[in-house]
């Protein structure tokens, strides 16, 4: 009977373990989170079991500690007890040896096992289950109870099976944590990359910045909350803080607020500047900062302050900052780096704007005199035109061109350095006597121009020519030496909605050329005689081109031949125009035209092309060897594709070396040294030899002749005029300097007898001159060769 009764009892049991097992199966297909696994486990599964405590532990593997997540009556405080030690190390009690050991034990008489460590309710005997997964312990059930022996191999089986199928829900729990998180990672990492990437094209983009400073805000909002928000800049020279952009409690203000220097010293965003740190600050750390007397409290305190300072340039710093006054809300390190990589994208667009701005500034204004340039002169001009439409009948503008006198020779003789600064001052002088409303411009070189809007009486211009004579009326101290500023003056007005502003320029200079052609200190008004003259010139620069395409162009030969023996050694090839409609045109009548306009460059081409085929010629049919030297502008020495072009006519025409020879006026001298001292340097396998027209009549050319690889001297003819019984002092002077720095020298103009004579009995070695003969026809030329003339 006894048996039966047993047999009949451990059914039950079996069959409420089994019950207990089936129940737990199906509770965990609905349990998500570990909270509810672990409050179901020890409220519904063990409390089944009859246990009266039990607690679970999850493994740090790393701190190789067990960490307790739920204990048996916790929950619905069913029972006030809880586990003493909510961390045990694995080295610790009978729970850390089967974390360490992985298996399970029980205890019948804890008293007994010196591992037992005492909870502040002392149990009799112990269960201890590891929860493993693919052998790796993720935790421990551990349960007690106060009666010894009490839990039995039944008891371990079903905590087992339970522990078993909790350890794979834990891992199942993780798995879909972790992958929830890596998802959430990777859109949070991809909402950021999108945003980065719109803030840095933002910034590529941004011109103005108040919609960058907008559209920056929306794009940071998205990824941290920015309600009060602001971005401030600080200006090192006036010392004052420009709220450029704010937002409070997620409004724009739409306007700048400045920080005057009084309230600048006591704000966190000063302090921010000085200290060039990031400041992440809780509500706490800022009071602290505010006692520590780093800064005062400007508005209402704060429960998080994020500020990021930047630098702009050397003069412009900012802040960018975020609050917030939520006390839910509080800005992390994270949150930071965000608002520093933003930061450097605020610097990245000032940086840009300041650039772009200055850039403006440089292509608008002269560089020296910080003036208005020839570009924003002609801007105004024609705006100013424009409003004509709305201004009364007698209502006119003037330009006044200016050239200051004697410029280039103080230039030649005291430096450029000296040129400069005496340009300046006058140009302060000028400045004084302008009206607001006026435009000062530096047109280039010593060129000015004063552009006059709404004349409404003449007696304006004569006032301000009246202001300008007074201003330079007394000597200048330049670099100590006194110097006496005066200007040539040319006016011409516009009344009229058609008229064009590069046609008043030009009226105003031709004026001005009159003026200067007069004497120093003249003033001259545009008139109908002008007026012709431009349109001759307007003409001649018209038909430049069609002339260089349809050989209107010719060139003359004249001699250059031995002082000694009159033997020719080669020729000056100068231009002649026949033009179809006017005739013969002078040189002096179109070579300034196209030296100004810029055409001489394919006029020059054109006419070396000219002079190399007629050497060409005269090669082919035997002659013997003779050199050609041709004019060319100044303007060639300022591109090295200048010596491609020269190599490139010689070997067009397989040239003799040295038979196509450059000449430059010394009025023309180069100004950039280094570039022509290249250009000729690059010439020289060919031997072409550059020769210096008009020496003596300047004060350059003393300043370039060892600097500058100039072969030959042509004396100017004004010398040789004044050889009558003797040879001229500067004549003799010149000789001499050319032996010292062994250069040949020609003699132009020569016109008697008398004047070959003395220069035979002086050093110079060639000479040219209608004494021998005029400029020929390059048939009649070649007939000239074969006998001394």
């Amino acid at each position: 009977m006894s048996y039966k009764n047993d047999a009949t009892k451990a059914l039950e049991i079996k069959t409420d373990q089994l019950s207990i097992i089936n129940q737990f199966s199906s509770s965990l297909l609905q349990l998500d989170t570990l909270d509810e696994l672990f409050e179901y486990v020890t409220t519904h599964v063990v409390n089944r079991l009859g246990f009266v405590d039990c607690v679970i532990y999850l493994a740090d593997n790393n701190a190789y500690t067990l960490n307790q997540v739920a204990s048996m009556g916790i929950a619905h405080a069913r029972d006030k007890y809880q586990a003493e030690r909510k961390v045990i190390r694995f080295s610790e009690g009978i729970t850390g040896a089967v974390a360490t050991t992985g298996k399970a034990v029980i205890i019948d008489d804890v008293t007994k096992d010196h591992r037992y460590i005492a909870d502040e309710r002392p149990a009799q005997s112990e269960l201890c289950v590891p929860l493993i997964y693919k052998e790796q312990v993720l935790g421990v059930i551990d349960c007690e109870h106060p009666i010894k022996a009490y839990f039995t191999n039944a008891h371990l089986e079903i905590l087992t099976t339970v522990a078993h199928l909790l350890s794979a829900k834990i891992n199942q729990v993780n798995t879909v944590n972790n992958l929830q998180k890596t998802v959430e990672q990777l859109n949070n990492a991809q909402k950021l990359e999108n945003s980065l990437l719109q803030i840095a094209n933002l910034t590529y983009k941004a011109n103005d910045l108040d919609t960058f400073f907008e559209a920056l805000h929306s794009i940071i909002n998205n990824l941290l909350r920015a309600d009060n928000f602001f971005i401030a800049l600080y200006d090192k020279k006036v010392d004052i803080l420009d709220l450029v952009y704010i937002v409070e409690e997620g409004i724009n203000t739409k306007t700048h607020q400045k920080i005057s220097k009084e309230q600048l010293k006591d704000t966190a965003s000063y302090y921010l500047l000085q200290t060039e740190q990031t400041l992440l600050l809780n509500k706490d750390a800022f009071q602290s900062h505010i006692n520590n007397g780093d800064f005062k409290m400007v508005g209402r305190q704060s429960e998080s302050w994020l500020g990021v300072p930047f630098k702009t340039s050397d003069r412009i710093s900012g802040v960018i900052v975020v609050q917030s006054y939520d006390r839910t809300l509080h800005y992390n390190e994270h949150d930071s780096a965000l608002l520093t990589y933003v930061s450097r994208q605020i610097s990245m667009a000032l940086d840009r704007q300041l650039a772009r701005q200055e850039l403006e500034h440089k292509a608008l204004h002269d560089e020296l005199t910080g003036l208005a340039n020839r570009s924003l002169l002609i801007e105004r001009i024609k705006h100013a035109i424009l409003r004509l439409t709305r201004a009364k009948k007698s209502t006119s503008h003037a330009l006044l061109y200016l050239d200051f006198d004697r410029f280039k020779s103080i230039n030649d003789s005291l430096g450029h350095e000296v040129g400069d600064h005496f340009l300046i001052k006058i140009c302060d002088l000028i400045k004084s006597t302008v009206r607001g409303t006026d435009t000062f411009a530096r047109l280039g070189g010593d060129e000015f121009a004063i552009f006059m809007e709404n004349i409404t009486h003449k007696n304006q211009v004569n006032e301000a020519l009246n202001r300008i004579k007074s201003a330079l009326s007394k000597p200048i101290n330049v670099d100590s030496h006194l110097l006496q500023a005066s200007t040539s003056i040319g006016i011409a007005y516009t009344d009229n909605i058609n008229d064009k502003a590069y046609i008043l320029l030009q009226q105003a200079d031709a004026a001005m050329y009159e003026a200067k052609s007069t004497g120093r200190g003249q003033v001259k008004f545009f008139n109908n005689t002008m007026r012709k003259k431009l349109k001759t010139h307007a003409d001649i620069e018209n038909d430049l081109q069609h002339g260089i395409e349809h050989n209107e162009f010719e060139l003359y030969f004249q001699p250059i031949f031995t002082i000694t023996t009159s033997e020719v050694i080669g020729f000056e090839a100068l231009v002649r125009w026949h033009h179809p409609k006017k005739g013969f045109v002078p040189p002096n009548d179109f070579i300034p035209i196209a030296e100004t306009t810029g055409q001489i460059i394919n006029l020059d081409l054109h006419l070396l092309d000219l002079a190399a085929q007629q050497i060409s010629n005269w090669h082919q049919q035997g002659h013997r060897f003779l050199k050609v030297t041709v004019n060319v502008s100044s303007r060639h020495f300022a591109s090295l594709d200048f010596v491609a072009q020269i190599h490139s006519i010689y070997n067009k025409y397989q040239l003799p070396l040295g038979s196509l020879c450059l000449e430059i006026t010394e009025s023309g001298l180069i100004e950039n040294l280094e570039l022509a001292t290249q250009i000729i340097e690059g010439l020289s396998p060919l031997k072409v030899k550059l020769c210096l027209d008009d020496f003596g009549t300047g004060y350059s050319a003393l300043g370039y002749l060892h600097q500058l690889p100039i072969h030959i001297l042509k004396i100017d003819k004004s010398f040789i005029d004044h050889l009558q019984d003797s040879t001229n002092p500067l004549v003799e002077a010149i000789l001499s300097l050319a032996q010292s720095l062994k250069l040949g020298v020609v003699a132009e103009g020569i016109e008697t007898s008398e004047q070959l004579a003395i220069l035979q009995s002086t050093a110079c070695d060639y000479g040219q001159g209608f004494l021998k003969s005029k400029p020929v026809t390059a048939k009649e030329a070649i007939l000239l060769i074969n006998k001394p003339l």
